[in-house]
């Protein structure tokens, strides 16, 4: 497609909700150098977090404090993985800040928009300005 179409190779995101976010970790470890920045959504962390630390592609993973499928207990655990292998390579706090984030919604998050539950809800972040704006200004 990119040999093919008009495509901005600078502005090409992927954005990976519930059992699609576990698949967009496998695809991140595979050529997450494709990538400007992914968003992980209301999911887990399959893929190895090397490739991903090496690219420096930015991650917004963002999840339900008591998401019924998932809990966000991994991807929290995750986010951390992340940020110590950006320490260990001495990145600064502001500079991994501006690499990976971890967005743990509360309750009232889900229940201002109606959402009748966190996990489900987790397509509301199509509609967040907040993160929809980090993603495309990467």
């Amino acid at each position: 497609m990119l040999e093919n179409y008009n495509i901005d190779r600078q502005k090409i995101y992927a954005n990976g909700y519930s059992g699609g976010g576990e698949t967009l970790s496998l695809v991140m470890e595979r050529c997450p150098e494709l990538f400007a920045a992914v968003l992980h959504v209301s999911s887990v962390w399959d893929g190895e977090l090397r490739p991903l630390v090496e690219s420096r592609t930015p991650v917004y993973f963002v999840i339900g404090e008591d998401d019924e499928y998932y809990g966000s207990s991994r991807v929290t655990e995750t986010f951390w993985q992340i940020v110590a292998m950006y320490k260990e390579e001495g990145l600064s706090a502001a500079e991994i800040a501006e690499l990976a984030v971890l967005d743990v919604k509360d309750e009232a998050y889900f229940t201002r928009a109606g959402a009748s539950n966190q996990h489900g809800g987790g397509g509301l972040v199509a509609f967040d300005g907040e993160i929809m704006g980090w993603l495309f200004a990467k």
